[in-house]
């Protein structure tokens, strides 16, 4: 008799294996590795929140080709150290794609890991370095370091007329990209960099930097790093009595940019691809109206909606291909030509980069609303 209930024990054992592994085939996981904490918070909960609302859409139509879909999140704080770890946890948990990072940084640790093992990876890092690889796991979902410093250079020079121009950036790989690419194309078209210089970001004081530019008489500075520093040199630039313009690059634009420079705030410029309430699409429209049912409020920048529409293109991806098989969707993203994206079409091209970039200048006004001042 025991023998016999040894048996059936045993069996029974065997069908729940077998059932718990049909239901896990029947989960696609999609990885979110972003900011979470740190000093890029309110952009990595922005943009894990994009995912989930997404996902949870998607999940309430039945998921994808039958299956659900979860997302599994892992805090990388913006860093390299960070997002390494980040990688091996979200390849360990299954993941067949991930959506993140924020950071140039942070995206290139993670990289190498995701492609070794065959995970793809979308993230609206900016610096040039990111496709190099060419890597067929890696899609960028917004433009690159050298789109914008093309597109600055011209209204520095053409536009502005500027004729001593100041650039600061940070040490990290996005802003020394951007700002290094700036210089150059601010050169090619004979434009006058007077001054090239570097923070350290997070330190909070930037006076003795901003005294030194101070004494050269910029007709502008400008800053290719983030917004928690951005905020930071705008508020200590007026403080100063720096008459120069001050124009941040794309990660700027963020709303604690306006909070950290207070009433300093008002007349600076930002460069970024249009806002989230500017553009003109109605998927768009209908992403920014379900967010703030949701949330309660707006996302934290475009960062948010870039990242959403490489999930987005994903999806699309795995439903026209009829698999999860990440080498098919990637063949399948790389001829993607002019998917509907939140942020505008989306096209890729072969290695990972996304093809086309609509900037514009912003000022900021005495209300802090926004200003399109140039296109």
């Amino acid at each position: 008799m025991k023998k016999v209930w040894l048996k059936l024990a045993t069996f029974m054992v065997a069908c729940m294996v077998l059932v718990v592994s049909a239901n896990a085939t029947n989960v696609i996981k999609i990885g979110v590795q972003a900011p979470i904490t740190g000093k890029y918070a309110n952009e990595g909960q922005s943009i894990y929140n994009g995912v989930k609302l997404i996902v949870d859409q998607y999940n309430a139509k039945g998921g994808v080709l039958g299956k659900k879909i979860k997302v599994i999140s892992c805090d990388d704080e913006g860093t390299a150290q960070k997002a390494a770890i980040c990688a091996r946890k979200l390849v360990n948990a299954g993941v067949l794609a991930v959506i993140g990072s924020y950071t140039s940084t942070a995206t290139e640790a993670a990289q190498a890991t995701y492609y070794r093992n065959g995970v793809l990876q979308t993230s609206d890092g900016t610096s040039d370095s990111l496709t190099k690889h060419k890597y067929w796991t890696f899609f960028r979902n917004s433009f690159p370091n050298s789109a914008e410093s093309d597109f600055t250079a011209k209204y520095f020079v053409q536009y502005k007329h500027y004729k001593r121009i100041a650039v600061l950036s940070d040490y990290s790989s996005y802003s020394t990209g951007l700002a290094d690419a700036t210089v150059k194309a601010i050169k090619a078209l004979n434009g006058n960099v007077i001054y090239r210089g570097k923070i350290k970001s997070g330190s909070q004081n930037f006076t003795a930097i901003l005294t030194e530019v101070k004494s050269m008489n910029p007709d502008v500075i400008y800053f290719s790093g983030y917004y928690n520093d951005g905020g930071l040199l705008r508020a200590q630039q007026m403080q100063l009595g720096i008459k120069a313009d001050f124009v941040g690059g794309d990660s700027n634009d963020n709303p604690d940019f306006i909070k950290l420079a207070g009433a300093s705030a008002k007349g600076a410029y930002l460069i970024n691809v249009p806002t989230p309430d500017i553009l003109p699409y109605d998927t768009a429209k209908k992403f920014l109206r379900d967010y703030k049912a949701k949330y309660g409020m707006a996302p934290a920048s475009i960062w948010t909606l870039l990242n959403v529409d490489g999930l987005r293109a994903i999806l699309y991806a795995i439903t026209k291909t009829k698999s999860t098989n990440t080498k098919t969707i990637s063949n399948y993203l790389h001829t993607l030509k002019d998917f509907p994206g939140l942020t505008g079409p989306v096209t890729f091209r072969n290695d990972g980069e996304r093809i086309g970039a609509g900037y514009m200048v912003y000022q900021i006004q005495s209300d802090y609303s926004y200003k399109i001042v140039y296109k």
